[in-house]
């Protein structure tokens, strides 16, 4: 990963990291959050950070290194290095809310076709 060529003071490093945070934090909803994704990130970035999340969230399903490569067009380089960031805490909790969410979905589905039975 790109590091910044002339380094900020850890001070202030912090301090725009947590109004970053902050900001994101305070994102209610999906058109809050499309917004915000859709002009503050170039299209690079967000390409960048969704194949980055769609890799680990691929490599928690047991997906192989070859089906991710052919479907996100990406190489083994880049799988093997999201790899190795699936134990951070972040990108835990990051998997973790996307299999909730899927099983939201999922059960609503089930509720919807029952409630249609009867």
């Amino acid at each position: 990963m790109r590091t910044a060529k002339i380094k900020l003071s850890k001070f202030l490093e912090d301090e725009i990291r947590g109004t970053f945070a902050q900001v994101i934090t305070d994102i209610k909803t999906t058109e809050e959050s499309n917004t915000f994704i859709k002009d503050f990130f170039t299209d690079t970035e967000l390409t960048l950070l969704s194949k980055r999340l769609a890799i680990g969230y691929w490599l928690s399903k047991k997906r192989n290194y070859e089906n991710i490569k052919t479907n996100l067009k990406v190489s083994s380089a880049t799988i093997a290095v999201v790899s190795e960031m699936l134990n951070k805490p972040g990108f835990k909790l990051a998997i973790k809310k996307m299999e909730a969410e899927e099983w939201a979905n999922k059960w609503a589905e089930r509720i919807k076709k029952v409630t249609r039975l009867k």
